[in-house]
């Protein structure tokens, strides 16, 4: 091993409003011995999510809450380095929810065993991982674009966004993205094949979506929430979709007063909010086709690469705060 110790990053304190790095703790712990019928992981990669913040908060959510002095939770991927396990061996890559730290214990349940020869071990936290199934479940389940309509996703640059307008593109559609900053809708616009994008620091959000969206919009895969996604229901079709997926925007902040929220009624629009582990029969099939189209090249991701678990603090709050381009990961080894 590496070290003789394991590095964790615990939550120290509950952010009011943004959060910023004092609300966490790095500490160094023993490495662990796994138990019989255990496993030691050591994590390469950590995935940084937006619903992190949630998880950080007192109130109630989908989802258990971090107790403060508790590792924060978190998706990663890692090798075996000891077993007591006979279904997982020395060597053996798997995904699962190891948390901000080196070093992890697990029985094996909830973990994936990963190929690094068909894919990055990065990817399978981003596109062929939970964003890229998030994307996959939203868009075609809830979203159920049809060839020739108008896909909307909000926050398109990012792990989730990147991959919905790439799948709308793939069903024939017209995908919009909105992005912040020129750099950003370049890349959504270039590698990511959309056909327009929309800067909403720009300044003129309603008129550049009108330009954007002649026809209106069709399905809305919806990240963001706030002004942004007000605006974006003063453009809906009737009969229209609305997979929430996020409301980012609001995440450290009062929420946004919706004043075209009368939309929903008068058009008729299907919204429902989902979480991707609902229903987790959905995530062998989506694993397989993303899997596929990114070993072929036709599914595009971009990284934006922390290095070392100190740097995770202040990596989840840029993320936050809009500072990566695609899937947020933090490199371990």
């Amino acid at each position: 091993m590496s070290s003789a110790h394991n590095t964790q990053v615990l939550l120290d304190s509950r952010p009011r409003g943004w959060p910023t790095e004092a609300n966490f703790r790095i500490v160094e712990t023993p490495i662990p011995e796994p138990g019989e019928g255990e496993l030691l992981v050591r994590v390469h990669w950590l995935s940084l999510d937006p619903y992190m913040r949630g998880r950080m908060n007192d109130g109630k959510s989908y989802a258990a809450k971090v107790e403060l002095g508790e590792v924060m939770i978190g998706g990663a991927v890692g090798e075996v380095v000891r077993s007591n396990n006979p279904a997982f061996k020395e060597g053996d890559f798997l995904v699962g929810s190891f948390g901000w730290q080196e070093y992890a214990l697990s029985k094996g349940n909830g973990v994936m065993k990963v190929d690094p020869a068909r894919a990055p071990l990065s990817a399978y936290l981003g596109a062929v991982g939970m964003p890229g199934i998030t994307a996959y479940i939203g868009l075609l389940d809830i979203g159920a674009p049809k060839a020739g309509e108008t896909v909307v996703v909000s926050a398109a640059s990012g792990a989730v966004g990147c991959v919905v307008g790439q799948i709308a593109k793939m069903r024939g559609c017209r995908a919009v993205g909105i992005a912040g900053g020129a750099a950003k809708c370049a890349l959504v616009m270039g590698e990511f094949g959309f056909d327009a994008c929309i800067d909403y620091k720009a300044g003129n959000l309603r008129g550049d979506l009108k330009t954007a969206t002649p026809k209106g919009i069709d399905c809305l895969f919806e990240n963001v929430g706030g002004e942004i996604f007000d605006t974006l229901l003063g453009r809906m079709n009737p009969f229209a979709r609305i997979a929430v997926c996020g409301l980012i925007a609001q995440y450290n902040s009062a929420p946004y007063p919706m004043q075209n929220i009368g939309s929903v009624l008068i058009n008729r629009i299907k919204m429902q909010g989902f979480i991707v582990s609902d229903d987790m029969s959905r995530w062998p099939p989506a694993l397989k086709e993303l899997g596929g189209l990114v070993a072929t090249g036709k599914l595009k991701y971009r990284e934006t690469v922390a290095n070392g678990l100190a740097a995770a603090p202040a990596a989840f709050i840029s993320l936050l705060k809009g500072g990566n381009f695609g899937k947020q990961l933090v490199k371990l080894t």
